[in-house]
């Protein structure tokens, strides 16, 4: 079996918030950690927005000026030395995600370290962002 080693940092940034803060409501994105299948990959087209890259942890909870926590699960940085965002072609699409998120009101970032994820998570469910 494939190693797919930013499934399993999803799967214990879910075990956290299921461990410390089992009251809140989350969700996370299955789809991108599976391989689908012609019709499956047809059936999942017809019920997406085209061009929305859903991410990774969504927390469903209304915290100071912002409607909800919206993390993308990545395991090295995104960006460059400079600051700058690499130029992968999906890393850019879903940094586009990210900003139209932000622009509704919701917290939306890139995440990438275990230990940074939740102190972000906490610092959010805190107000102290």
């Amino acid at each position: 079996m494939k190693r797919q080693p930013e499934f399993e940092l999803q799967k214990c940034v879910c075990s956290y918030l299921r461990a410390a803060h089992p009251s809140i409501l989350f969700m996370s994105d299955t789809i991108a950690s599976l391989k689908l299948t012609k019709w499956q990959a047809v059936r999942n087209s017809q019920i997406q927005k085209p061009g929305f890259k859903t991410p990774d942890v969504l927390v469903f909870c209304p915290k100071g000026k912002y409607s909800g926590l919206f993390i993308e699960l990545k395991t090295e940085s995104p960006y460059k030395l400079n600051g700058g965002l690499k130029s992968n072609a999906h890393i850019q699409e879903q940094f586009k995600t990210i900003e139209k998120l932000r622009e509704l009101g919701y917290y939306a970032d890139f995440a990438w370290n275990f230990k940074d994820i939740v102190s972000l998570i906490n610092r959010y469910l805190n107000e102290k962002l």
